[in-house]
């Protein structure tokens, strides 16, 4: 017995940093998330138990879809693109680093307030493609919910700038921040008395993403220590990498994105009610991708981007390809064990108030097929962080377009044989098609090259 001890220990010695470095940052963040989706569960119990499934918990959920669905596209683009890059501008002076940061954030700001007026231009056109079948009171509630949440998509550009700032120095408060929007959600749920309003959900959303950002802007300044003053330049020579990788990448982004609006669009189709059922269920199946996406594609993406920095790609690679195994495995665990526990969880989560007993039933169905996804999603994300290292983001950006038409092609045919549920399995097909076309390019000898922002 005590041989086969010191033998374990012998091996754990003879583990390599990085892997450490990856394990080390992986705990933290999962912790992090743990205690940031608690508040988001909190959250979520509270508005099932003021709302339960009703029209008023669609309009605010089809109105956040849309109104984040455009600054995601581009927060999910940056976050992969920007800490390479932020890894790499370490190097520099620190002239050079605040001249960057300074014109980053005034981009940010203005590519989020450009997105918020043409969102507010073409509202009337989304809804009447995304709730055709809602009742005109849902679409009524959606309009006015819209004025007052409209500053988040701005906000959440801001956030990712400082969240990069952060992950590059390997500090990941930013994921146990993520909970601020949950928390002031929720205390403005739990706090508004009289009958069931909007109001709280419009103010503590919004309230919620200002403060976080205020937070991770004086916490990214301490990180780094430097203090960036607003330009309206874009002088810095980092920007043309960042033209070719944000430009290429988001495309493919960009049509992914829309995976959410497609699954709303075939939803809507069945009547009022379904929506809030999908969202509640996908909001279980967030709170567990939380604790293995979440982590290990913030873990990893640093130490790769200093392997690669460095030219030691065959490294990347290996340590890349252990991990994605590794999450897959796990993926596949979290499966067997959320099947199980899924009715449990979703009634210790919602059921109370007006959530009954039957809408438990109808989301936890839905989160059992949701489960089968995660597997596959944990293991991407290790890849993807690999491939993007390495500027792989034209690959990547073919794998997203096929993938969405993959996900398309799967709502169209399951939808028809398994209603509402059709939709999570073919969110599953998604997800394993990914996995494939991710692994197959990791494979090949073109991931040795060196990153040039454009391939």
């Amino acid at each position: 017995m005590m041989s086969h001890i010191a033998s374990w220990r012998s091996r754990l010695l003879q583990i390599h940093p990085d892997h450490k470095r990856i394990a080390r940052s992986a705990v933290w963040v999962s912790m992090f998330a743990l205690l940031g989706k608690c508040a988001g569960a909190f959250k979520e119990m509270a508005i099932a138990y003021r709302y339960g499934i009703n029209n008023l918990v669609d309009a605010y959920q089809l109105t956040l879809t849309l109104i984040v669905w455009l600054p995601a596209t581009f927060v999910a683009v940056l976050s992969v693109v920007l800490v390479p890059a932020l890894v790499e501008l370490r190097t520099k002076s620190k002239e050079e680093q605040a001249r960057f940061l300074g014109e980053l954030d005034v981009m940010a700001i203005l590519v989020g307030v450009m997105l918020a007026v043409i969102l507010y231009f073409c509202w009337p056109f989304a809804l009447d493609l995304m709730a055709r079948n809602l009742s005109e009171e849902t679409r009524a509630m959606s309009r006015r919910m819209m004025l007052g949440m409209a500053p988040v998509g701005i906000l959440m550009l801001t956030i990712c700038v400082y969240a990069a700032r952060l992950q590059a120095r390997e500090r990941h408060v930013n994921t146990l921040l993520e909970c601020v929007p949950a928390v002031f959600l929720l205390g403005f749920v739990m706090a508004w008395h009289g009958e069931a309003s909007p109001a709280p959900l419009i103010w503590g959303t919004t309230l919620g993403f200002l403060v976080q950002a205020v937070i991770l802007g004086a916490l990214s300044r301490k990180a780094d220590g430097i203090r960036a003053k607003f330009s309206f330049s874009l002088s810095s020579p980092q920007w043309p990498y960042m033209y070719r990788a944000v430009g290429v990448f988001m495309i493919g982004q960009l049509i992914m994105s829309l995976a959410t609006p497609l699954d709303q669009y075939f939803v809507a189709g069945l009547g009022d009610g379904a929506i809030a059922t999908l969202g509640y269920a996908n909001r279980v199946i967030a709170l567990l991708v939380s604790m293995g996406a979440v982590a290990i594609s913030r873990a990893t993406l640093p130490v790769l981007s200093e392997l690669l920095s460095a030219g030691d790609h065959a490294r990347a690679r290996s340590i890349a390809l252990k991990w994605s195994l590794v999450m897959l495995v796990l993926g596949s665990v979290v499966v067997v064990v959320g099947w199980l526990l899924a009715p449990m969880g979703v009634a210790l989560l919602f059921q109370r108030g007006a959530f009954d007993a039957a809408n438990t039933a109808a989301v936890s169905d839905l989160v059992r097929w949701g489960l089968l996804q995660l597997p596959f999603y944990f293991a991407v994300l290790v890849l993807v962080q690999l491939l993007a290292s390495e500027g792989r983001f034209r690959a990547m950006a073919f794998i997203a377009a096929a993938n969405f038409a993959v996900k398309a092609a799967a709502n169209f045919v399951l939808i028809r044989w398994f209603g509402i549920e059709g939709v999570m399995l073919a969110t599953g097909v998604m997800g394993a098609s990914s996995f494939g076309c991710y692994l197959a390019l990791t494979l090949s000898n073109r991931s040795f090259k060196k990153k040039t922002g454009s391939s």
